[in-house]
């Protein structure tokens, strides 16, 4: 199957696969698993296809936490909230005002797309959670990483190894960024920008990937994770190709808002 948006193939295979059966599989050493990465922009690596680690610093510490020790994750189950020691989330006030800039200068002709894509995608989880996205276009000629006047900034990259990337409530503002590949605007079907984005939208709010839950589903990532809900084969943040339910675009389940406005009532 087509990859998802953000190098399904890679983020599947940097971690590998839960089970009873992967204490029997050869760990990776830190030279192999860097090597297998995914090094973004500046000084950026992408692990489990679409979330962004922070420098080699960030790629050894993940590595150490939870591809060395072998962990094969859980078997009980829905949305997932990133968990380190606590919720990996937004304070209320900041929930409320999540500005963000869309490079008009990257996306060029693509730029209204772009902008009614986010906004689309933004609206869905506003529309069951306490948040509120704020596209700040005074700041889309002049939109880059470093830009201090948003949050995060939406900006279009030549990289095919992922439709688009995200990150964590967690991040420097350095690495706060969606990145949206060329190939996300080609043939994505059934998927579309906006659905793509719904699922970018989630990880930015602190919510990890459904398969991560299941050592059956093929996709286990890692268990810094605490569940909000049941488990749900078709969550907007479960990979379709990792046993999901969800065969057409990407959008939110019952479940799915339940989670969002337990984390932010």
């Amino acid at each position: 199957m087509r990859k998802l948006s953000m190098a399904l193939l890679a983020g599947v295979a940097l971690v590998g696969c839960g089970g009873p059966e992967a204490s029997e599989q050869k760990l990776p050493t830190f030279e192999e698993f860097q090597a297998s990465a995914i090094q973004d922009e500046g000084d950026v690596f992408v692990v489990n296809g679409d979330e962004a680690v922070e420098g080699v610093e960030g790629l050894r510490a993940y590595y150490d936490n939870y591809v060395a020790n072998g962990d094969v994750g859980a078997t009980e189950g829905g949305l997932a909230v990133y968990y380190s020691g606590g919720d990996i989330k937004w304070s209320s006030t900041t929930a409320r005002n999540l500005t963000y800039c869309v490079s008009s200068s990257s996306f060029g002709t693509r730029y209204s797309t772009v902008v009614n894509a986010m906004n689309s995608a933004a609206a869905a989880w506003e529309a069951t959670a306490n948040v509120n996205f704020i596209h700040s276009s005074s700041y889309d000629s002049n939109c880059t990483a470093s830009q201090t006047g948003v949050l995060f900034d939406v900006r279009q990259t030549t990289v095919t190894s992922y439709l688009a990337r995200a990150f964590f409530p967690n991040s420097s503002r350095s690495a706060r960024n969606i990145l949206i590949s060329t190939s996300a605007f080609g043939s994505i079907s059934p998927w579309t920008l906006t659905g793509i984005l719904r699922h970018e939208l989630g990880h930015t709010l602190g919510f990890r990937h459904e398969h991560t839950r299941l050592s059956s589903t093929g996709c286990y990532e890692d268990s810094a994770w605490r569940a909000l809900t049941s488990y749900d084969s078709a969550s907007v943040m479960h990979y379709p190709q990792c046993n999901g339910t969800q065969t057409g675009d990407l959008v939110l389940t019952s479940l799915d808002k339940t989670g969002a406005r337990a984390l932010y009532p």
